[in-house]
């Protein structure tokens, strides 16, 4: 499975960011897919994750309530939708995939793409 994550880019604070990964090369629709996050000098981080089988979601605290996790099966793309953005969403940002039940250990997500950065300026 490869992924492609765009919609990266330079936002204000409390501006809104939407961000895609696109899948190919596999089934995409029994696959979970989060997303994660590393900011300079920090450990990657969970942010969200969607599940494949009733599309549950699951959110990071920080990002509660400001993102949005969603897919789209037909298209193969999951979205990661960012609002009220903070000085400390800036990073980048990962999708993955997961065949596995763990929902935030980033070891259990075997597919990764490359990251697309997100700057949040004050």
């Amino acid at each position: 499975v490869q992924l492609q994550a765009s919609g990266g880019g330079r936002v204000q604070a409390g501006g809104s960011v939407s961000l895609s990964c696109a899948a190919s090369g596999g089934a995409f629709s029994r696959l979970s897919m989060g997303w994660f996050r590393q900011a300079p000098g920090k450990e990657r981080e969970f942010v969200s994750r969607i599940s494949w089988s009733r599309g549950a979601t699951y959110y990071a605290n920080s990002v509660k309530g400001r993102f949005t996790i969603s897919r789209d099966n037909d298209k193969n793309t999951v979205y990661l939708q960012m609002n009220n953005l903070k000085t400390e969403d800036a990073a980048v940002y990962y999708c993955a995939a997961s065949e596995s039940s763990f929902i935030g250990n980033s070891r259990a997500y075997v597919y990764w793409g490359c990251g697309t950065h997100v700057t949040v300026s004050s």
